[in-house]
């Protein structure tokens, strides 16, 4: 069995750099092959430079791969394609990992049981919380790139976070690649690139195994304990959502393709917002706001869209 690592970086020289030296002690059994493959997204920092010398130090382990097409799904299908593994992993470039990851991750993948397998991905905070950050419910930090489903192996039923997964490179082959129209690119915190890949495998009657032995460290850095960026993560969440499943179709009233109960939803959500009491709870009661907020947006956006292609192109007017 050889192994693949996916790792996809753009502009984060110093953080690619601790968590290439986390990958180069991980330690594997001798007669499993693996390689880390780093694709540089277009980076204009010193990602390159940083590469360059992880080859050179250990040239059978690591390698490089630039993708000039911006874009993480971009860039992870640059890295399925150039993968020589028989399961490709993903991790992330701002994390760390325990010795064990890569093994603990994989181990079970090497039958036919498995198509897949997610691992625990834990918050390492360089700060403390503030009292404002929500921490109840299971994706309440999942802008910090947390997934924590708890200490017990066994099946998932949801799709794992691509900061720590692993696919038999078959499942590439039998159900496609990353959607390009998802995934982070500059200017944006659109995502769902890789669980929507997780939960196509799930709907094609694949099996997904959690490994809460395979340990990843993501560090909590005070840029992303801002109200504002987890306003802004669960806004192009929401976006991402209608992006993944289409406009919803359920209701019978619809302005612009937006469902009058979306309007309505959006009216509850900020009057709870209003006179909710106590940091947390008021501001979770805000992100709810920003989540209806972010659905009304792009269902307009993409009825917008259709217009358009439906009038051949040419801009939509308003009468």
């Amino acid at each position: 069995m050889n192994l693949t690592v996916v790792l996809c970086s753009y502009n984060r020289g110093e953080s690619l750099a601790r968590a290439l030296n986390s990958a180069a002690a991980l330690t594997v059994p001798e007669s499993i092959g693996w390689q880390i493959l780093v694709v540089d997204n277009n980076s204009t920092d010193h990602t390159s430079e940083v590469c360059e010398e992880f080859c050179r130090r250990y040239p059978d382990r690591f390698h490089y791969l630039f993708e000039p097409q911006q874009g993480l799904s971009y860039a992870r299908n640059a890295g399925v394609r150039e993968a020589r593994g028989d399961i490709i992993v993903f991790m992330d470039d701002d994390v760390t990992v325990e010795p064990t990851w890569l093994h603990n991750l994989t181990a079970e993948l090497h039958g036919g049981e498995w198509a897949g397998a997610g691992g625990r991905v834990l918050p390492l905070w360089t700060c403390p919380p503030p009292r404002w950050l929500p921490r109840e419910g299971r994706y309440a930090l999942a802008p910090l790139t947390v997934f924590d489903m708890g200490a017990e192996a066994g099946e998932l039923t949801e799709a794992p976070f691509g900061a720590n997964m692993a696919f038999r490179k078959e499942m590439f082959q039998k159900y496609g690649g990353f959607r390009t129209d998802l995934g982070r690119r500059p200017g944006t915190l659109i995502g769902n690139e890789d669980t929507e890949f997780g939960k196509r495998l799930l709907m094609g009657g694949e099996r997904l195994r959690y490994e809460p032995s395979a340990l990843m460290y993501h560090p909590v850095q005070e840029a992303r304990i801002q109200k504002d960026y987890f306003l802004a993560w669960w806004f192009d969440k929401s976006r991402a959502d209608v992006m993944e499943f289409g406009i919803p179709r359920d209701a019978k009233w619809h302005i612009w393709a937006v469902s009058l109960d979306q309007f309505l939803r959006l009216a509850m959500s900020t009057l709870r917002w209003m006179i909710a009491m106590g940091p947390s709870r008021r501001f979770s009661r805000k992100l709810n706001v920003w989540k209806v907020a972010g659905r009304i947006v792009e269902c307009y956006r993409q009825a917008l869209e259709r217009k358009r292609k439906m009038h051949g192109g040419s801009p939509v007017t308003s009468r």
